[in-house]
């Protein structure tokens, strides 16, 4: 009989180098989840050059199989319906087993609904590549990560190595961030939902740990908010910048030890919608832009969405994530062609400064808002800033009826 430890391999090394090659490569893995999946794509909180875009792209698909559109919708969900018996994998509704153990399947069966990908896979690659390899062919990627560590470690270590590759992030993102990190842990900020902090220094799961944090701010390139957190991620985030392959949009404030940030003040009106503005304007982060509830944004020439404060979600229902790339006459609560026409106001380098429209809420309500914006002739964007008039309109359409039924009285 053959003996497998003869069959030719490029490298021969000790055991020990074995699972030194077997943590590199899945801890690049989890890398590419965090940084290109999870903070890049699914939550907009920061942009990739295209080069560290398509090696974490191209790295996913040999090692995973997992794609780009699927994941991000799935993800996008699991915030918009969090804990609720929608959520994909809540522990709190699936039972903390079903989750830990069976992650990978939740995952598996809500990525193949259609509609689970329409409402929240927007803004993901649909290139040549995307359309014609990575979404075609997924397996074809893990068959050729295997032929390679067969190849380089031969059929013993090579099969190890790739094993460990293939349950790496089922167990750890599917598994122990979705279902421990919804489960047990500590809690710097009091969220909605059951979120926790796995452990304070997160390395292994590529600061994945640091769930509650996340979930605190989700729009937020950087999860660490304690002096003594550690998100590694964050660390190889700074290392990308550096090298300008990556430039974050967004990082969380963190509040100080006597105001947790479910405790932050809330303001509204418009003079805290000026200093927002302000804030926003100067690309700064402060109380007003940060905890408000102003409504905070910019639109493209083409109409679209392409950056929304997380004040839409508590305001509207939408999850920030949903409305990126979304053109915003969809959103209003008038007419298609007078949608279209107010849009048309607000771009443009002569556009007005001033203008109130209504926007629908996800439950299907609708709220009136006073909007400021500006023009940035460099970038060719607009930048809006809405606070809630709503309260406002309908005394304002009550003291018309109430003229209009007096008046026919008469």
């Amino acid at each position: 009989m053959l003996n497998p430890s003869l069959l030719p391999r490029v490298f021969d090394l000790p055991w020990w180098v074995y699972a030194l090659v077997a943590l590199a490569l899945t801890h690049l893995t989890i890398v590419s989840v965090t940084i290109f999946l999870h903070r890049s794509q699914a939550h907009r909180a920061l942009d990739l050059h295209s080069a560290a875009s398509h090696f974490f792209r191209f790295w996913l698909w040999l090692t995973t199989g997992m794609v780009t559109r699927q994941w991000v919708a799935v993800h996008r969900k699991h915030h918009a319906r969090v804990e609720t018996l929608d959520d994909p994998h809540s522990p709190q509704q699936l039972g903390i087993n079903r989750v830990l153990w069976g992650g990978v399947l939740l995952y598996v069966r809500e990525s193949r609904d259609r509609q689970t990908l329409e409402r929240y896979g927007h803004g993901t690659p649909d290139d040549w590549l995307e359309r014609n390899i990575y979404s075609r062919f997924p397996v074809l990627g893990l068959s050729l990560m295997g032929t390679a560590d067969i190849a380089l470690f031969g059929p013993g270590p090579g099969t190890l190595i790739l094993v460990t590759q293939l349950v790496w992030i089922p167990f750890w993102a599917a598994g122990v961030i979705n279902g421990i990190g919804h489960f047990w842990g500590y809690r710097n900020w009091s969220t909605e939902d059951a979120s926790t902090n796995i452990f304070p220094w997160g390395i292994l799961i590529g600061g994945e740990e640091l769930h509650n944090n996340h979930h605190a701010s989700v729009t937020s390139a950087k999860l660490s908010n304690k002096w003594y957190e550690l998100d590694i991620g964050w660390l190889y985030i700074r290392l990308l910048e550096t090298f300008g392959l990556a430039r974050v949009r967004k990082i969380a404030v963190a509040p100080s030890p006597s105001k947790p940030a479910s405790k932050l003040p809330v303001h509204s009106g418009q003079p805290s919608s000026r200093i927002a503005t302000r804030e926003f304007r100067h690309g700064r982060r402060g109380p007003f832009s940060e905890s408000s509830l102003i409504l905070l944004g910019t639109v493209g020439v083409d109409g679209k969405l392409s950056f929304v404060s997380e004040a839409w979600g508590k305001v509207l229902g939408h999850m920030p994530e949903e409305l990126s790339h979304r053109p915003l006459c969809e959103l209003m609560q008038h007419e298609r062609s007078a949608a279209v026409a107010l849009v048309d106001q607000l771009l443009g380098e002569r556009g007005v400064n001033e203008l109130e429209f209504g926007l629908r809420c996800r439950d299907g309500t609708c709220k009136w808002f006073h909007w400021h914006r500006w023009f940035d002739p460099q970038s060719r964007m607009v930048s809006i800033a809405g606070y809630d008039i709503t309260d406002q309109k309908s005394r304002e359409i009550a003291s018309m009826l109430r003229s209009y039924e007096r008046g026919a009285r008469a």
